[in-house]
């Protein structure tokens, strides 16, 4: 008689949240289903309350708001629990897709607000040529837009503050006094840049609040002794202690331990240092 797979307690597989945005895409990729007519902008895995991570899907039909967000300390003055340092995988790009990641030139604060008031920030923006494959750090006051076209997993902490400068004349609101006191108007460092072998595992991404590798097949070397791990499938089926899991869904709470993974096998693994269960 077979006997069901021993499931760590503390591995969870978190619930899937589409959350509608108007500049989301109105049809989305495998392996995730529409409901309803809306522009489904962002799939969220919802975290538990201990769990200092979130993992996205992003899907941009039409261009995002040029933004900032605070860091750790930062958001605490605020009144917020903790910053938002993120990072982006490309796993689908129209030809001609772009991010905007950092200035053109150094802004100063006073230029910085009044170029997102008269729009003049659309041209004071770097705008860089993107495809499937590539990684991007977007550490705490980096101004950032994610243009139309794109298909991305995003790892960042478990905040959602964002400080809009500039949303192409939608009726949302921006947050200019709070985003020119965060933001570092610069040129983007090319350390944020990163092409990634999807034939190897490597770490994309070692910083005290997030932490992310790219894992291929069996070769977990870059994860390491880490854990809890945000384990974000992106080919394949793995099994994570019992639990198979496939792209379209996501698990907290594993470490390399638990990990069985084919060859034909890809996820994203993140974590912070130091987070316990």
């Amino acid at each position: 008689m077979e006997t069901a797979p021993l499931i760590a307690p503390d591995l969870v597989r978190l619930r899937t949240i589409g959350v509608e945005k108007p500049w989301g895409m109105t049809r989305l990729p495998a392996p995730f289903t529409q409901a309803g007519t809306g522009r489904i902008g962002e799939i969220w895995f919802d975290p538990p309350a201990h769990c200092p991570l979130l993992a996205k899907f992003i899907f941009t039909g039409e261009r995002l708001s040029i933004q900032v967000h605070p860091g750790d300390d930062e958001a605490k003055a605020r009144g917020h629990a903790a910053g938002k340092e993120e990072c982006w995988y490309i796993l689908d790009a129209e030809p001609d897709a772009r991010l905007g990641i950092g200035t053109v030139r150094p802004l100063g604060p006073g230029e910085l607000r009044n170029a997102a008031l008269s729009g003049a920030i659309e041209r004071l923006i770097a705008w860089h040529p993107v495809e499937r494959g590539m990684f991007f750090h977007i550490p705490p006051g980096t101004i950032h837009a994610i243009g139309s076209g794109i298909v991305l997993a995003e790892l960042q902490q478990k905040s959602d503050i964002t400080y809009r400068l500039y949303d192409y004349g939608r009726p949302r609101a921006l947050h200019l006094d709070d985003a020119v006191a965060v933001a570092r108007p610069v040129p983007m460092p090319a350390s944020l840049r990163k092409s990634v072998d999807p034939a190897a595992s490597a770490l994309l991404l070692d910083e005290p609040r997030l932490s992310v590798a790219h894992i291929s097949g069996g070769d977990l070397a870059p994860i390491g002794n880490a854990g809890p791990l945000l384990i974000l499938p992106i080919d394949g089926e793995i099994k994570v202690g019992g639990l198979a899991v496939a792209p379209g869904e996501c698990l907290w709470g594993a470490d390399a331990s638990m990990i069985e993974a084919a060859d034909n096998c890809r996820f994203l693994a993140g974590w912070q240092r130091g987070a316990g269960r």
